[in-house]
């Protein structure tokens, strides 16, 4: 035994008894990327002498507490290999039944390649979304894969890149119907067939009733004729399994003055008939079983299709392609995707997260498989469900004769559902109890022989053979009129990489054209890009967490309910407040469950009346599309030169609004990167005339451990997991937006209609499944294990610290446009680029010239046009950050140049930006600056470079020659 001195990132010393004499950091040491003497060197640069003087002249004395907040429940830290242990010991916990439950959720494969080469990759988890279309071609070009692939199968005209599940995409798909109708009053209805799953109708119900529309459910075939319905929907197969003839209910619906929605089984349609040859005007449904795990209900990508007539009003984010500089075919996001920030509370939705983590795995598996593939295992499954029920029906018992797909509807005799259902779990099986007389069994792409035997063993001991069941007769969905004729995933994409090794250059290609954490910093404003620790990966791909059915029962989880309850517990701690609900599976949902919350508290007190929204004009779009969503009226508060809240301005609208205040929503740290000073008078004045404080909780990641929204004043708070808490961005999604609340709101968190969860007085659901998207969750609980209180304290204090240095390095060059009272910003700073305009030079020409330098752009024009907003987070070391401000310092000679004439102004490296490799490398250059200067600006760039894949896209063109789906393939030549 030696004694080893450990010096940790903070420039402290710690003695570290330790065998061997090796030494050790502690994860927080890792995590953090400054090391002591970086820490002092840009303390120096600030002119200040430790972290502690930093937060005392960052943070407003009001809210920041004589000694840091205590929190037991988040602990001391544990090291790497104790949180792995740990849970492990909570995945031992959960037993991984075959789940037959169904419910638009199925187990699958996901092939290895795929697995380990995008899911497990973090040049695919770690990229931001693809705002910055030159430096995301590789997803952008899977996600058009995974478009094309829904049109496809749906028999549509054109689909987005994905949204959250299946049951947010059918309230999605009814708030565009209810837009199409826009204007006219007489229309407050939409039908739901009862056939469909029941989590989907209760996220309708929620979605509906702040708007005033009346949700009807009634049976697929009695669509009410004494309704003024704007749009219907039906599940297709429906939620037992049978296969309705759903043009009967469309024509019923477009007979009705409505838009005809489907909820469709994506697999199911590479058999029957897709529902755009039956007429319908909108598709939505889950990609969850082509190779996403069930991970107890999420991350899944769910979809949605429609006609081209309709694609101004399409939710979410849809991907393009356009052309580059040079001409050549290029992919980007279409249609101002961005439209909260743009048309805020006009928005159509408030969804903000994707899930394209999720959607390039649906895709990359319709690659992988290709058309015959996909089919084979759509016949696969059908064979199976077929095999049962005619094994059912040797052993006595009725599946009914209406067609389905892989659910199977039983008849098992009046009070005997229960007791069978029992005697499967016993035997390592999960079934549906429908009914006190009906079971039904779904099966899946994982369902073999030897499982068909164990069900019908359940129902009474047999010599029946599944083979020979199976070919007993014809399938269902070989029916004259209900067969898929069509063709399907046509394209070469889904016809080329079927091998192993096709498939693993083929991701491999796509992976290097895009900037991801594995390549740089990525300095993103209000998204809080820092490093998601492998440490944290590696669980969510154990069975014991991805293989389990979210409405499995709850003996079957007491893993995941533990470490949920811990996590909730943490986040308490961290936050203040008194319960969190983690079923918002982003965080617009997050925002859209705190304000309904907070509707549900004055409803409870008979004040419904209240809901004037205040909201700051700096506010990230989503907020007032969320309160748009929860049938709030806005009013917009002032925002004073220094960019924080006009309090005058928010006293004279509370007073004026007094006796219908609901809500204030404001962003703390403000969005402009400032404490306000000013936090508790303004959630004075708003308790003072009646409302309740929203925090928006984006810019967490300057707060923990150092103060607590709920000590100071907000009532409830969104959290981002996928900012402050680690859950990778995914190129786009996943995402978590879990709401905190304070004591007076918890009865009211988000319920769910088939596991109890949530307040005794609670919102509807929210997300498909209870717990939103479970499988990431032990990123979030391994992060603040590992980090402890006092590394997530010193995590805060150095993202703070990292800011205020690039601030200071780039002021001299690019004027800091918001500070505090003391000169010091909080974990993000916004830097002016608008004096550049007197020289032609706009703030996307330095955004794209970056992309020359290795780095992807911070954000751009948000929240104040003409600026970028940058958050260098705590993980990034000082390395890097100086190999960033050297680049922005350098770009700002660049612009010099223009402005001393050295430089042509319209015919220089930044309007021509970026420069590809085929560009610098070609015979004839004619440029009238260097090869050099365009490709290697600085040194450091020749050690590492990053060589953009296609020159600056055309926007405009893209947006008038809307193109949706693979391209063909000659336009690549």
């Amino acid at each position: 035994m030696t004694f080893a001195i450990q010096r940790d990132r903070t420039g402290a010393t710690a003695g570290s008894a330790t065998a061997g004499g090796r030494s050790t950091y502690s994860f927080a040491d890792r995590h953090i990327g400054p090391r002591p003497e970086d820490v002092r060197e840009m303390l120096h640069v600030l002119g200040l002498d430790s972290l502690d003087e930093l937060i005392e002249r960052t943070i407003p004395s009001s809210i920041r507490p004589a000694n840091p907040p205590d929190m037991p429940a988040v602990g001391e830290g544990i090291t790497e290999q104790e949180a792995l242990a740990r849970l492990r010991s909570l995945a031992s916990r959960n037993k991984v039944f075959k789940s037959y439950i169904g419910m638009g959720y199925s187990d699958c494969f996901t092939p290895p390649v795929i697995l380990r080469n995008l899911i497990e990759d973090p040049q695919w988890y770690t990229p931001y979304t693809p705002y910055q279309a030159e430096v995301s071609q590789g997803r952008l070009e899977s996600l058009l894969n995974y478009q094309t692939m829904v049109m496809d199968l749906t028999g549509m005209e054109i689909s987005n890149a994905s949204l959250l599940d299946e049951a947010t995409a059918a309230a999605e798909a009814m708030h565009m119907c209810h837009n199409l109708h826009t204007g006219n009053d007489s229309r407050p209805a939409f039908f739901v067939s009862h056939d469909c799953h029941p989590q989907i109708i209760a996220v309708l119900q929620t979605r509906a009733e702040p708007l005033g529309i009346e949700i009807v459910v009634g049976r697929h075939n009695s669509v009410p004729k004494d309704k003024n319905l704007f749009g219907g929907l039906i599940s297709y197969p429906a939620t037992d399994g049978t296969i309705h003839d759903i043009r009967d209910f469309i024509d019923s619906i477009h007979a009705a003055g409505g838009l005809a929605v489907v909820s469709a089984d994506i697999l199911a349609l590479a058999l029957i008939t897709p529902p755009g040859e039956w007429g319908a005007d909108i598709v939505i449904g889950n990609t969850q079983r082509f190779g996403v795990p069930l991970g107890y209900g999420g991350p899944h990508a769910a979809y949605m299709a429609t006609k081209d007539a309709y694609k101004r009003q399409l939710p979410g984010r849809l991907v393009g392609v356009s052309r580059d500089a040079e001409g050549r075919p290029a992919v980007r996001l279409a249609l101002q995707t961005r439209e909260q920030h743009i048309r805020r509370d006009k928005a159509t939705s408030n969804i903000c997260t994707a899930q394209a983590l999720l959607a390039n795995v649906a895709a990359m598996f319709a690659v992988y498989h290709g058309p015959e593939g996909v089919r084979e295992i759509a016949r696969k499954v059908h064979t199976g469900a077929y095999a049962l029920a005619q094994g059912l029906r040797r052993l006595g018992y009725s599946v009914g004769d209406a067609p389905y797909f892989d659910t199977v509807r039983i008849s098992v005799g009046e009070g005997r559902a229960r007791a069978i259902s029992a005697a499967a779990e016993s035997q390592g099986m999960n079934l549906r109890v429908l009914n006190s007389s009906t079971l039904t069994i779904s099966v899946d792409e994982t369902t073999t022989a030897a499982d068909l035997q164990a069900l019908l063993g359940v129902f009474g001991p047999h010599d029946l053979s599944p083979e020979e069941l199976a070919a007993s007769g014809p399938l269902p969905c070989d029916a004259e009129g209900l067969r898929r004729t069509s063709p399907y995933l046509t394209h070469p994409v889904f016809n080329r990489y079927h091998s192993e090794t096709e498939m693993l250059r083929y991701l491999s290609r796509l992976s290097n054209k895009d900037i991801s954490l594995a390549n740089s910093m990525i300095p993103l404003g209000s998204c809080t890009m820092k490093l998601n620790a492998t440490t944290e990966m590696i669980p969510i791909t154990w069975p014991e967490f991805n293989r389990l059915h979210p409405f499995a029962p709850v003996n079957q989880v007491e893993g995941y309910r533990q470490l949920i309850r811990d996590l909730e517990a943490m986040l308490c701690d961290i936050t203040g407040f008194a319960a969190v609900s983690l079923q918002p599976n982003a965080g617009s949902q997050g925002e859209y469950a705190g304000l309904l919350v907070i509707r549900k508290y004055h409803q409870s007190r008979g004040e419904l009346h209240r809901n004037v929204c205040l909201i700051p004009s700096s506010a990230h779009g989503t907020n007032p599309a969320s309160a748009a969503m929860a049938g709030m009226q806005i009013v917009v508060i002032k925002t004073d030169e220094s960019g924080n809240i006009d309090v005058d301005d928010l006293r004279a609208k509370a007073e004026e609004h007094a006796a219908d205040l609901s809500t204030l929503m404001i962003t703390y740290p403000s969005t402009h990167g400032v404490f306000e000073e000013s936090i508790r008078e303004i959630c004075a004045i708003v308790h003072r005339n009646g409302g309740q404080v929203y925090m928006d909780g984006a810019n967490m990641n300057a707060q923990v451990g150092l103060c607590r929204p709920g000590d100071f004043g907000p009532d409830v708070c969104h959290l981002n997991l996928h900012k402050t808490f680690c859950i990778p961005h995914g190129g786009g999604g996943p995402g978590m937006g879990p709401i905190g609340a304070a004591a007076h709101l918890k009865t009211f968190l988000p319920s769910h209609p088939v596991v109890p969860m949530g307040g005794s007085e609670g919102i509807g659901a929210v997300a498909a499944a209870p717990w939103g998207s479970p499988s990431i969750l032990p990123i979030s609980y391994a992060y603040i294990a590992m980090m402890g209180t006092k590394g997530l304290r010193r995590a805060t204090q150095v993202a703070i610290l990292n800011a205020n240095y690039v601030a200071r390095r780039l002021e001299t060059y690019f004027p800091v446009l918001y500070k505090g009272k003391n000169g010091l910003v909080a974990h993000e700073c916004i830097l002016d680029l608008r004096p550049m305009k007197s020289v032609g030079i706009e703030v996307e020409d330095v955004a794209k010239r970056l992309m020359d330098y290795g780095f992807h752009a911070p954000t751009v024009s948000f929240p104040v046009p003409g600026t970028m907003m940058i958050e260098p987070t705590e993980s990034e070391p000082k390395e890097e950050l100086d190999r960033f401000c050297d680049a922005m310092i350098s770009i700002a000679a660049e612009v010099e140049e223009i402005r001393s004439g050295a430089m042509n102004p319209k015919d220089n490296v930044l309007k021509n930006a970026p420069h590809t490799a085929e560009a610098v490398m070609r015979d004839v250059w004619t440029r009238p600056y260097s090869r050099e200067k365009a490709a290697f600006p600085v040194r450091g760039v020749r050690d590492n470079k990053y060589w953009p894949p296609v020159a600056r896209i055309d926007n405009v063109y893209g947006d008038r020659n809307v193109m949706c789906a693979c391209p063909p393939i000659e336009s690549y030549s």
